[in-house]
């Protein structure tokens, strides 16, 4: 504005040349236009406050994107540490365990590490919502004077604008110099028509001086600038510090959970590995080893080979085949078959049940006891028949 209404003041003094009260009144105007810049240049210029404010703003913004980046993928490892510790325990897997053991101590490291970041940014948050008045009044110290700083963070009737007496003069000054050049229009134009477009350029660049004024009057209010820094401490001392306690519980509790099932998953391997060497030191015959019966229990039962057992005497020379003798068991002679079928795979028929080592021995009850002697005496009377004393 000063430099466009300097080059026009020049011209109208080359016109008005003749006229020393005209010349005096483009003087006064001169002089309005450096009252206007004097007031102006007491207004703080905020260039170098605005760019902080804008790097503290990126680098929050940074900050809480890597945050919440951050949690997402620990959630993410809190759930596959727990769907392969159930995996492994469901499998009883050694891998799988000791895949869930190296996860979750990682998963542990991490959520107590969470847990120290939200208690420190929430001790940090704590201490700035306490006094954050006198907090901003020391850090723009340097930059802003006390008492704008004041009229901003204490925005009210009982506060004074510091900019008010500044822009009262460029209101008045404007008003004064729009006077003037409405009087020389009026009076002057006659005498000196070609001074007309310069008086109107003059009129047209202190009417949008006008309306920059009044721009200017509402960018300094506080108003619109206290409800901001209002619904900045809201978030920051209330919604901000409760979403870091509730990070900070399920940080907490995610600790004690992953410290939980390592316990549980330490238990869970000395049981598997104790298991596994119990079974090292058991024969692969032995009908009664669990893993034997899984494995005919899942073989299909092959065809039933029908075998006889036959009965000689080592003094005799008669070797006959019977029919095989009656089975010497309590059990019925289907479960006994059942029973055959599920430890060896082939009924047999065999004179004495069950002889394999490791196995029970057999009972016997009086009927049969008599069966098994007759049938082993017979071969002494026929050796007594044949070659008597």
């Amino acid at each position: 504005m000063t430099v466009d209404l300097e080059r026009h003041l020049a011209r109208l003094s080359e016109i008005f040349a003749m006229r020393g009260d005209y010349l005096q009144t483009l003087k006064f105007l001169q002089q309005m236009a450096g009252n206007i810049v004097a007031q102006l240049s007491g207004v703080p210029v905020w260039t170098g406050v605005t760019a902080k404010l804008t790097e503290l703003a990126d680098q929050t913004g940074y900050v809480e994107y890597y945050r919440w980046l951050s949690y997402l993928l620990l959630f993410i490892l809190d759930l596959v540490v727990c769907f392969v510790a159930c995996l492994g325990l469901a499998r009883r897997s050694r891998c799988l365990l000791a895949l869930t053991l190296c996860c979750g101590l990682l998963a542990l490291l991490l959520s107590w590490t969470a847990l120290a970041a939200d208690t420190a940014a929430a001790v940090g948050a704590s201490d700035f919502c306490a006094a954050p008045d006198t907090f901003i009044l020391n850090m723009t110290e340097d930059q802003l004077s006390t008492e704008v700083t004041r009229y901003y963070l204490y925005c009210g009737q009982s506060v004074s604008s510091p900019f008010q007496q500044a822009l009262t003069v460029f209101q008045r000054s404007l008003t004064t110099m729009q006077i003037q050049v409405a009087g020389l229009l009026q009076f002057a134009v006659p005498m000196f028509p070609t001074a007309q477009n310069e008086l109107l350029r003059i009129q047209l660049l202190l009417n949008s001086s006008e309306s920059s004024l009044q721009q200017l009057t509402a960018m300094l209010d506080c108003r619109g600038l206290h409800k901001d820094y209002l619904d900045a401490l809201t978030g920051i001392c209330y919604d901000g510090i409760e979403g870091l306690l509730f990070l900070g519980l399920f940080s907490l509790l995610a600790a004690l959970a992953f410290s939980t099932m390592i316990c549980a998953g330490l238990r869970a391997w000395k049981r598997c590995t104790t298991r596994d060497r119990d079974y090292d030191d058991i024969d692969e015959d032995d009908p009664f080893n669990p893993q034997a019966r899984r494995i005919a229990a899942h073989n299909p039962p092959r065809g039933q080979l029908h075998s006889f057992c036959s009965y000689s005497s080592g003094l005799g020379s008669q070797t006959s085949l019977q029919p095989p003798a009656q089975t010497v068991s309590n059990a019925p002679v289907s479960e006994y078959m059942n029973q055959a079928v599920l430890f060896g795979g082939n009924p047999r028929y065999e004179n004495t049940p069950l002889i394999g080592r490791g196995s029970p021995p057999p009972t016997y009850t009086p009927s049969m006891r008599a069966t098994y002697l007759s049938l082993a005496d017979e071969p002494l009377r026929h050796y007594g028949h044949e070659f008597p004393a």
